[in-house]
């Protein structure tokens, strides 16, 4: 059909968050090993125009409000003609990643994201 899989979508905002949080000198690798995970508990996806094949996309991600105990965000994926393609929202979660127990955001981050 020469247009993008409406599956990969997932992924281009998973790419924006992780890029979004390594701009604040945050890193998912690190979070990890200290025992810190963000499953994802919801995730809104509006199309408004496919991505097609070959198509260079820009991923715009923004912190919806200061976090808690979940981090939320809100995404526009633009092409190269800066037409918007969709629009999204996704909701983390910080747990505990030994427990799965949720877990307040970590001071660190907080001090980097409102610095």
């Amino acid at each position: 059909m020469g247009v993008v899989y409406h599956g990969n979508y997932a992924q281009y905002l998973e790419m924006g968050r992780i890029e979004w949080l390594r701009r604040y000198g945050i890193s998912y690798k690190k979070m990890e090993e200290d025992g810190i995970i963000l499953p994802v508990v919801s995730l809104s996806l509006n199309f408004k125009k496919s991505a097609l094949y070959d198509d260079l996309i820009t991923v715009e991600t923004r912190l919806r409000k200061i976090p808690l105990v979940k981090i939320e965000f809100d995404y526009t994926i633009y092409n190269e003609a800066n037409e918007i393609l969709a629009e999204a929202n996704t909701v983390l979660a910080f747990m505990e990643k030994d427990t799965n127990r949720p877990m307040k955001c970590p001071d660190y981050i907080l001090e980097k994201i409102t610095a």
